[in-house]
């Protein structure tokens, strides 16, 4: 090995700037200038507790943290953040580059990171054993922990994946095995370590902090751009849509959040931005020959795709070697799909940039695509790309021969395609078409279109049909709620010995659903079990999770909260030994299910974290779980006090049904309760009454819809809470009266039998029967400790404030009296004090406050003012003296510092 002090490091730039003056100390001085830790960017950060957590316990003595994220996830600007606070002189941060391989001139970086440059004469010019691996060890046994504040160092190696050759990588793992304990070693790389690293983690030696935990939460997401949402730049739901379409990619955010702030032009889509288009393709791009980015652009035409279906459709201007494993190895934003072997995904903003490069050939890799899934029994995959490949008589060869088979993946949206491809007088002539459309309607709520399709048959075209159409009109009556009726029709399909398997499977599991909708829940677990033998004798991994899905309904039906979530858990962990398929339906089902069970225990974040991939994997495949996901968002931003923000999710959900052209009675007692429960936190009766008008039709109907079984009786709670809340206590007998005899007749959900206590609790209460109110109030937080159940309390927040807080005082401490501490704002039987703001130098009229109300609902001006039965000049005079008052200029800022004042 050459002497470094000669100046002879390999493909060294330095060497032609040295002169006169002696090379090696040149180059030496040089590289000290490498030593230096990079200026965190403070015009967009923002606080991040749990990345900020994370970082800071692992950043130990003689331990090492590896960050490993593609580009601009923030792996720098975290640990930044970690250091800040640490003494001058604590830190020495090398930023490594390609010249680095090196392996004398990486010892140097690591001797004047280490304050040992008396090495370099000593150890590099003529070393005693010959080998770089003893200068190394000299370096590290010598290292002087005295020299630090603190007696410790923070060694960062920043983009470590640069080292690829054998003594430099040699060299890295010597560096990992001999830490010095006072030293803590800090990798950060956008792709895994070429370096074994089990042995140092079995050790509790070595932490890994990954995309996961980098990326922006929703909840970050949305502080990120609250000064945008006060500026007026943007909503809360164009806020949510960037939130998914970057999964919270902190670069693309970050420059788009600069140019909004920056541009007084029209607000362009993040994915037009011009600097978020040139990082994305830097980021993609930029160390790919040409043959590797073709295969980008032909992965990113799948949502998900393997190696193998890669191998199937590549071509010969492709890099086979670059396959999607290949591709994700390398640091791109291409991330392995949870539990699924080798299937991938891009980022959806990452793959929006690649699809739009517009590659030739799509169609016919669309169609060779489809017939792999096909072979493989995928029927949804299948008729998806046979769709876009534009083979009609494919796609409704895949139609006709697994509609059943279809509905169980519940792929609406790709045989809704079809049905525009197709004429209408050929759906009309074929009896089996009919029946697929029947059950394509049926399953996006179009319930009414799929009893035409079928109603239209012949006799003659109906016998042969005679069990699947059965099974068909079960589904429809189960989805309409109609319960005896869907039990009849399920059990004639049964009945017949030639039903298909799925057909079969679907008709069990109306049964099922039916029978625990009566409240029969012995009758309706045998019918599940059933179902789930006949899931398993399939061998489809969608039948089962949808028989899971049945299951854990039944238990949240009898209140077993922690059953129904071991069953779901249970039942996503089945689904993610199937490496062999993209998601389907019934993985999204079960992971609702759970998101509602967590919603019931009062655990919102991690309700939050479920619904954010669920609810957009329903909406693309047109799902009405959607409109359940969307109800759950709802009732979680109530819960926290963000009105603005429920009332934007109802819009988003009566939205999309009415796109989805799904029936009024599906939705739309859904939607009217969710604004009554919303209207009737804020206090707004008025607001309330017409909602409740429009839910009188559906209460006296008594149906139970599938998705919600328990709204029903949640109707009869609203309109008591109504009656109770606008001190009509003659009004509010009769109705509780009726609450109660629903509740003493007939087997009510476990959860609407904890309403009905609770309200007997407020009722007894405000009629001046203070024992009889503590004893109802007392048996149903008896009832809800052992599972936990929350909702309840959360949801009457309200009208139990006054009654829970003292009779709290008196409970035992429990986990349930703990957590209704907490949603009560009692600390030791204390209220919290809140914080004050400063009043306002001239209040907010009775009229404005109500006027003000309206604005934060998302009324406009002239629907306020019919609300109000005041005229648009009115509604625009109050409007400008409410922003005068609150030192405001737009809507926005006036409902964010009305928040502040305690006014909303």
């Amino acid at each position: 090995m050459k002497p470094f002090d000669e100046g002879c490091a390999a493909n060294d730039e330095y060497l032609a700037l040295a002169g006169g003056a002696q090379t090696g100390e040149l180059i030496w001085d040089l590289l000290q200038h490498r030593i230096k830790t990079p200026h965190g960017s403070s015009d967009w950060r923002i606080e991040r507790v749990q990345v900020a957590k994370k970082v800071n316990s692992a950043l130990l003595p003689g331990k090492i943290l590896h960050l490993e994220a593609p580009a601009g996830y923030g792996k720098s600007q975290a640990l930044c953040d970690a250091v800040a606070d640490r003494p001058s002189g604590s830190v020495s941060w090398i930023s490594l580059t390609s010249q680095d391989n090196d392996p004398s001139r990486l010892l140097a970086l690591l001797m004047l990171a280490l304050k040992r440059p008396e090495l370099r004469h000593q150890s590099l010019a003529k070393p005693v054993s010959g080998s770089l691996t003893d200068t190394m060890t000299i370096l590290l046994s010598g290292f002087r922990a005295t020299d630090y504040p603190g007696e410790s160092l923070v060694l960062v190696l920043d983009a470590t994946d640069v080292l690829v050759t054998a003594p430099a990588l040699a060299l890295l793992e010597q560096l990992m095995q001999e830490l010095p304990p006072a030293i803590t070693l800090v990798l950060i790389s956008r792709r895994p370590l070429p370096i074994e690293t089990h042995v140092f983690a079995l050790a509790g030696r070595f932490h890994r902090l990954t995309m996961e935990t980098l990326a922006l939460s929703r909840g970050e997401t949305h502080a990120f751009f609250d000064d945008c949402v006060v500026a007026g730049h943007l909503t809360v739901l164009a806020v949510e849509h960037l939130h998914t379409l970057t999964e919270g990619w902190l670069t693309p955010l970050a420059l788009y959040r600069q140019e909004l702030l920056a541009s007084d032009n029209e607000r362009l889509p993040i994915q037009e931005t011009q600097s978020v288009q040139r990082f994305v393709q830097d980021s993609l791009f930029s160390r790919l020959t040409s043959g590797q980015q073709r295969c980008l652009c032909l992965m990113a035409e799948f949502e998900v795709v393997s190696d193998d279906l890669f191998f199937h459709i590549a071509d010969a201007a492709c890099d086979r070697g670059f396959c999607p494993s290949a591709a994700s190895d390398s640091g791109l934003p291409l991330y392995p799909v949870s539990g699924r072997g080798r299937w991938f995904r891009f980022n959806p903003l990452a793959r929006d940039w690649l699809v739009n490069r517009g590659l030739s050939g799509t169609k016919a890799r669309a169609g060779v695509a489809s017939h792999w899934f096909e072979a493989r029994a995928d029927f949804s995959e299948a008729l998806r790309y046979a769709l876009i490949s534009n083979d009609v008589e494919h796609a409704l060869s895949i139609a006709s021969e697994g509609s059943e088979a279809l509905l169980v993946s519940q792929d609406t949206a790709s045989l809704l395609k079809l049905r525009r491809n197709l004429p209408v007088s050929l759906i009309r002539q074929s009896p089996r078409l009919r029946v697929v459309y029947g059950w394509v309607h049926a399953v996006g709520g179009q319930f009414e279109e799929a009893r035409k399709l079928i109603e239209a048959l012949s006799h003659a075209d109906e016998e042969p049909l005679h069990g699947r159409l059965s099974a068909l009109r079960a589904f429809i009556l189960r989805g309409e709620g109609n319960v005896h009726e869907a039990l009849r029709e399920a059990d004639q399909a049964i009945d017949d010995p030639g039903l298909t398997l799925h057909a079969r499977l679907i008709a069990l599991l109306v049964r099922s659903s039916a029978l625990c909708a009566d409240g029969r829940f012995g009758e309706a677990r045998s019918a599940n079990r059933n179902a789930s033998r006949l899931a398993r004798e399939s061998g489809d991994t969608g039948c089962e999770m949808l028989a899971v899905y049945d299951h854990a309904r039944i238990e949240l039906g009898k209140g077993y909260l922690r059953r129904a979530e071991l069953l779901l858990r249970h039942g996503l962990d089945a689904a993610m030994s199937d490496p062999n398929r993209p998601p389907r339906i019934g993985e999204g089902r079960l992971q609702l299910s759970l998101a509602l069970v967590l919603w019931h225990q009062g655990r919102n974040d991690e309700a939050e974290k479920l619904l954010v991939h669920c609810a957009r994997y329903a909406e693309q495949s047109r799902d009405l779980a959607f409109l359940m996901a969307m109800a759950l968002r709802t009732l979680i931003a109530k819960a926290r006090g963000r009105m603005v923000e429920a009332f934007s999710w109802i819009g988003q959900a009566e939205r999309t049904m009415q796109i989805w052209h799904v029936d009024d009675a599906v939705y739309v007692p859904v939607l009217e309760a969710l604004k009554t429960t919303c209207w009737l936190s804020q206090n707004q009766h008025e607001s309330a009454e017409p909602a409740l008008l429009k839910l009188k039709e559906f209460r006296s109907q008594q149906r139970v819809p599938e998705l919600f079984p328990m709204l029903p009786g949640l109707l009869d709670t609203l309109q008591v809470r109504y009656e109770l809340a606008s001190g009509k206590l003659s009004g509010a007998q009769p109705e509780h009266n009726r609450l109660r005899e629903l509740l003493g007749t007939s087997s009510q959900p476990f959860g609407i039998h904890l309403y009905g206590d609770l309200l007997d609790a407020i009722a007894y209460h405000q009629a001046g029967k203070p024992d009889k109110a503590w004893g109802r109030l007392k048996a149903a937080i008896a009832k809800a400790t052992e599972e936990h159940y929350l909702s309840p309390f959360v949801e009457l927040k309200q009208e139990l404030v006054e009654l829970i807080r003292p009779a709290l005082q008196r409970l035992p401490d429990s986990g349930l009296v703990t957590s209704l501490k907490a949603i009560f704002e009692l600390n030791d039987g204390a209220p919290v004090p809140t914080r004050s703001a400063p009043p306002l130098a001239e209040p907010i009229s009775d009229r404005e406050q109500g006027v003000l109300e309206l604005i934060a609902m998302g009324l406009s001006n002239q629907d306020i003012g019919d609300r109000l039965h005041i005229s648009l000049h009115t509604v625009k005079t109050h409007a400008r003296r409410i922003n005068a008052k609150l030192e405001v200029k737009s809507r926005t800022q006036a409902i964010v510092r009305a928040r502040e004042l305690g006014l909303l």
